[in-house]
């Protein structure tokens, strides 16, 4: 059986939002150095962000006032902005942490999906600039809003159905690297449209020769005979994805990250995808099809194994919510 984690998130003392001014019930948001309210934040126009994508970003998540594998993230969001030759401008790992943290503090929330990100920022004002990485202006941002879930407690409950796209394919990883967790994500939204059309409940991609990828803000793995595999090219370094390598390890599981095809997942005993928003999410079915071993034991265990450790500590960054002059 799933631990009901939606209902203990509802319920249990532990999970009760902190004292937050009314303004903030929705959220909060990062803009120009300053928290305000969500409905406040804005990104201009003209920002290369949102005009042509080129942003990176990241997700932390907080459970029971507890940031999980923060130091992952930021690791992680640090080499997304080398890759994409992109500086952060708070300029260091602890004024990053400040930002989160002041955002989760405004909210008041025990539960939280604390997003981030750099953008490139407007073009320089002399088009030979445009050349040089190092002559753009780069942005921050982010916002923090109540902890959100991939798929309700009934879907997990069920599994879901998940569609391997026949009309797109991943970005390749020689045209974006899928390593950076950046904003070139149209292939994945289309990929879930094509899925609803289906009447499945989620979607993954393949890199066009048959070879799963990732699904839309989620790592995929499959469980056969016993042993547990996951695609190690065309994916992004998942924080959740290596926390369920770790999880498969301590279980005694066989992991590896291999390539894993489309029919290896279909005749998959189980399946499930790997997620901040969510943990672990099972699948039973593919393409309509129920998977042997449905929402099997593996699947369950390492479900169940999650919510336990995060709840218990691990990984965990205490969050203070006083404010600075009252801590």
């Amino acid at each position: 059986m799933l631990t009901p984690v939606e209902e203990i998130v509802a319920n249990h003392p532990n999970h009760r939002r902190a004292a937050h001014a009314p303004e903030f019930v929705a959220g909060a948001g990062h803009l120009d150095g300053r928290v305000v309210p969500l409905a406040q934040t804005r990104v201009p126009v003209t920002d290369l962000g949102f005009m042509r994508a080129d942003a990176v970003y990241d997700v932390v998540t907080v459970s029971r006032g507890q940031f999980f594998a923060l130091a992952a993230h930021q690791e992680r969001f640090a080499r997304s902005c080398a890759r994409m030759q992109l500086t952060n401008p708070l300029g260091s790992r602890d004024a990053e942490t400040q930002a989160l943290t002041d955002m989760v503090r405004a909210t008041g929330l025990k539960d939280a999906y604390v997003w981030w990100c750099v953008t490139r920022g407007p073009n320089p004002a002399l088009a030979s600039d445009r050349l040089y990485p190092d002559r753009f202006e780069n942005r921050f941002y982010g916002f923090v809003i109540p902890y959100v879930f991939i798929k309700g407690a009934a879907d997990r409950e069920a599994g879901i159905n998940l569609w391997v796209s026949r009309d797109h394919i991943r970005i390749p990883p020689d045209a974006v690297d899928p390593r950076a967790k950046n904003f070139c994500s149209l292939d994945l939204a289309m990929s879930l449209f094509e899925a609803g059309e289906n009447g499945a409940n989620w979607s993954v991609l393949t890199d066009g020769h048959d070879a799963l990828t990732e699904s839309p803000g989620s790592n995929v793995f499959i469980v056969k005979d016993g042993r547990v595999l996951t695609p190690d090219l065309g994916c992004l370094e998942g924080i959740t994805r290596k926390t369920a390598l770790t999880l498969c390890a301590g279980l005694g599981l066989k992991v590896e990250s291999t390539q894993v095809t489309v029919d290896m997942l279909k005749q998959a005993d189980e399946a499930f995808l790997t997620s901040s928003a969510g943990g672990i999410l099972p699948v039973a079915a593919v393409d309509g099809q129920r998977l042997a071993g449905g929402v099997g034991p593996v699947t369950t265990a390492l479900h169940n194994l999650y919510w336990q450790r995060r709840w218990e500590g691990w990984q965990a960054t205490p969050l203070d919510y006083r404010e600075p002059d009252q801590a």
